[in-house]
């Protein structure tokens, strides 16, 4: 069983980790002023996944959040990544659940992403956790790749017993952790 603690960015001692991770595992190239952008605007918005006993990050997620066309409070996760031999452990969708629950917190309406329209393993994990597409945006990443645009309806509440099963989180505290049993994507919070 390893255990994998969850915690906030706490600024820029972080972002080499971030960098790293996310140029490791995604196909568009950022600049460090793209990490900066949304670290430092939001940085309550991103989290990092360490394993219990080590400094180094194995999964983190970057997130924003702002006015729409001033008529919705939307969230955008601009990137997610998790390391290779940590997937399927139900990092990636921990990431996920504890950003929107902040977001929900500060009263988002919805939350928006893209992926490539052929990464099967991330549109499954989104649409597992109530993302649905929106659109198909053509030529969308420099690769040439097209992307899938998707959104949840974040529904507004004051406590957790108000979403939807999946989005469930325990206690919101900045730092908590659970355990893997196995390989599926079961998760036990502490």
């Amino acid at each position: 069983m390893t255990e994998i603690l969850y915690r906030q960015y706490v600024g820029e001692s972080d972002l080499p980790h971030i960098m790293a991770l996310v140029q490791s595992e995604l196909s568009e190239p950022y600049v460090i002023y793209t990490y900066r952008y949304f670290l430092h605007q939001w940085p309550q918005l991103s989290f990092l996944a360490i394993p219990a006993g080590s400094s180094e990050p194995i999964g983190v997620i970057v997130c924003k959040q702002s006015m729409h066309k001033h008529a919705s409070n939307r969230g955008y996760i601009a990137m997610l990544s998790v390391s290779k031999s940590w997937r399927k452990r139900g990092v990636a969708s921990t990431l996920v659940r504890r950003s929107v629950e902040v977001m929900r917190r500060h009263g988002v309406d919805e939350v928006v992403l893209e992926t490539e329209y052929d990464n099967a393993p991330a549109l499954s994990l989104y649409e597992s956790l109530g993302f649905i597409r929106e659109k198909r945006l053509y030529r969308f990443y420099l690769n040439g790749k097209d992307a899938f645009r998707l959104v949840l309806a974040v529904p507004p509440s004051e406590l957790n017993e108000d979403l939807p099963h999946y989005m469930k989180l325990s206690p919101t505290n900045t730092v908590f952790s659970y355990s893997v049993a196995s390989d599926d994507d079961e998760v036990s919070y502490r």
